[in-house]
C-alpha cells in the first residue's frame, strides 16, 4: 500500500507507473484504492463508476477497469457534502459528519472487493488517501491506516520534496501516528526530486535511520504527468493558457466541475489555445466555449451567473460564437432545472440560461453506460460514456446533437446549429471527434491522445523502474 504525507504527493502517478513496470515484468497487476474523493470518475465496463485515477491504473496494469478498483467513491456536492458510491452504484448523500458515522460500515465492502481483487491477481498496487496522518479521522478510518490494518497490508510512504520540509513530512508522520500504525509502514519514497540527487544521498540514510524505515527510491520530478489525467481539479487553477493557436475554446472553472479530463487533449493540441477561466474573470472572446459537467448542476448554475459569465456567454452566442454544454453544462443551457426529489441538494428549480429550449428534469436514476456512435451534422464518430441523473426534453430536442450505434439519439441543437448539448463524456478525447470539432473552427488535429497515454505511461514506468528499488517492493509485498 502507498500512503502520502499529503495528499497531491504523487500517489496515484507512482502506483499508475509501478502497475505498468510489473505488468512489463509478465505479472497480473491490479490496482486497489479503498476510498476516493473525486469527480473525476470513470465508467467501468461492469457498469458502475470508479475514481479516474484508478482507471488511469487499471490502463498501466493492462486490464479492464472494475468497480472494486476504487469501492468507495465521494463525489463532492457541496462544501461539506458529497455523494457516496459504493462498489459503482450510488447509495446516498452524506454530509461530512454523517460520512464519519457512515464509514465504519462500508468496511466490509470495501474488504469484499479487496478480496476479489485479490483473487486473480500476483500483485495488488494499493493507493491510499489524503495524508496517513490524519488522526482525528482515524477512528473507522477504511482510506489508511484503517485499512491496512484490517487487511495486513504493508506501507510505502510517499513524501513529497517539492513543496519543503521532506524531513518533517516524513519523521512528522511517524510521530503523529499510533505505534500500530507506524508499525506497518515498511519504506518509504521521496517524490518530485530537482537537482543533483547525489546531493541528496545522505538526507535518504539520516530519514531511514531516524524513522526505521527503509528508503526504497528518490524519484525524479516527471514532467509527463501533465499529459495523463489528473485526479481532482486543484490542478487546473495552474494551467495556463498558451500565447498562441489558431483556435481559442474557453472552459468556465464552475466550482463543482466534473469530468475535466476530457478537456487534456484541447490542452496538448498545438493548433489550440484552451483558456480555463477562473471565478472573478471574464468569459474571452473565443471560436468555442464548452460548459462543463458538474456534480451539482443547479449549484453551478447559480455559481455561473454570480461570475458574470451569463452576461458575456450571451454576448458570445449573439456574435455567432458557437457554444458546447456538456452533461451538467448542457443541463445549464435549457430554460430550466428542477430537482424536485433533492437528487443534488435542496429539492428547487432554477431558470437556465436559455440558449436552448429545452428542460430538464433530475431523477435518482443514474445513467452508466460507454458509448459510441457519430454526430449527426457531420457524421464524425466518437466513443463517450454517459455518467448523469436527469432527462432532458423541448423543442430543440427534436434536432439531436448524436446518434448512438443502438439507434438512441442524445442531445439538442439550436436552429441556427451554433449552440448544441448532449449527455455524452469524452467527445474531445476521441481523436476522429475533436479533429471534427477543430477543423469546422479553423484548426486542425495534431495529436493522437491515446497513443500519448499509453507512451506516457511506458515512460513513467521507465521512470519508476531506473529510480524505484522495484525488486525491494516486490519482496516487501510479499
Amino acid at each position: 500500500m502507498f500512503q502520502g504525507t499529503g495528499s497531491d504527493v504523487g500517489k496515484s502517478l507512482i502506483v499508475a507507473g509501478l502497475c505498468r513496470a510489473f505488468a512489463r515484468r509478465g505479472l497480473r497487476v491490479r490496482p486497489f484504492k479503498p476510498q476516493n474523493m473525486s469527480n473525476n470518475a470513470a465508467v467501468t465496463p461492469d457498469g458502475g463508476e470508479i475514481g479516474r485515477a484508478q482507471a488511469l491504473q487499471a490502463r498501466a496494469s493492462r486490464t479492464p477497469p472494475t468497480v472494486d478498483m476504487n469501492p468507495v467513491l465521494l463525489k463532492p456536492q457541496s462544501e461539506t457534502g458529497a455523494q457516496v458510491v459504493v462498489q459503482g452504484r450510488v447509495i446516498g448523500n452524506a454530509r461530512a459528519r454523517e460520512y464519519q458515522e457512515l464509514k465504519p460500515k462500508l468496511m466490509p465492502a470495501v474488504l469484499e472487493s479487496y478480496a476479489r481483487i485479490g483473487a486473480e491477481a500476483d500483485l495488488v498496487l494499493v493507493e491510499g488517501a489524503g495524508s496517513a496522518a490524519e488522526i482525528n479521522l482515524r477512528a473507522g478510518d477504511i482510506a489508511n491506516m484503517g485499512f491496512a490494518r484490517a487487511a495486513e497490508c504493508p506501507v510505502a510512504l510517499i513524501g513529497d520534496i517539492d513543496r519543503g520540509g521532506i524531513f518533517a513530512q516524513i519523521l512528522g508522520t511517524k510521530a503523529a501516528l499510533e505505534p500500530e500504525d507506524a508499525a506497518m509502514i515498511v519504506g518509504f519514497i521521496v517524490n518530485k526530486f530537482r537537482g543533483d540527487a547525489s546531493l541528496f544521498e545522505g538526507a535518504m540514510t539520516t530519514i531511514a535511520e531516524r524513522a526505521g524505515w527503509r528508503a526504497l527510491g528518490l524519484l525524479p520530478f516527471f514532467a509527463g504527468a501533465s499529459r495523463l489525467p489528473a485526479e481532482d481539479a486543484f490542478g487546473l487553477g495552474a494551467v495556463k493558457a498558451r500565447a498562441d493557436g489558431l483556435v481559442t475554446i474557453a472552459v468556465p472553472m464552475l466550482a463543482r466541475i466534473a469530468n475535466f479530463d476530457e478537456f487534456d487533449p484541447l490542452r496538448m493540441e498545438p493548433s489550440v489555445r484552451l483558456v480555463f477561466v477562473h471565478p472573478g474573470e471574464a468569459l474571452p472572446l473565443a471560436d468555442l466555449i464548452i460548459l462543463p459537467g458538474s456534480k451539482a448542476t443547479i449549484a453551478d448554475l447559480a455559481f455561473f451567473q454570480q461570475q458574470g459569465w451569463h452576461v458575456d456567454l450571451i454576448a458570445h452566442a449573439r456574435r455567432g460564437g458557437r457554444v458546447l454544454g456538456i452533461c451538467g453544462g448542457y443541463q445549464m443551457l435549457g430554460t430550466n432545472v428542477a430537482d424536485p426529489d433533492g437528487i443534488e441538494g435542496p429539492a428547487r428549480e432554477a431558470e437556465g440560461l436559455c440558449l436552448l429550449d429545452v428542460e430538464t428534469v433530475l431523477t435518482g436514476e443514474k445513467a452508466l453506460r460507454e458509448v459510441e456512435g457519430e454526430r449527426i451534422a457531420d457524421g464524425a464518430p466518437f466513443r463517450g460514456y454517459e455518467m448523469h441523473v436527469g432527462k432532458t426534453a423541448g423543442p430543440d430536442c427534436a434536432r439531436p446533437f448524436l446518434r448512438f450505434a443502438d439507434g438512441r439519439v442524445d442531445g439538442a441543437t439550436s436552429e441556427n446549429g451554433l449552440i448544441a448539448g448532449a449527455y455524452v463524456h469524452g467527445l474531445l478525447a476521441d481523436d476522429r471527434q475533436r479533429a471534427a470539432w477543430l477543423g469546422s473552427l479553423g484548426g486542425r488535429s495534431e495529436i493522437a491522445y491515446e497513443a500519448t497515454v499509453e507512451r506516457t505511461l511506458d515512460e513513467l514506468a521507465d521512470h519508476c523502474a531506473a529510480h524505484l528499488d522495484l525488486d525491494a517492493i516486490l519482496k516487501l509485498a510479499r
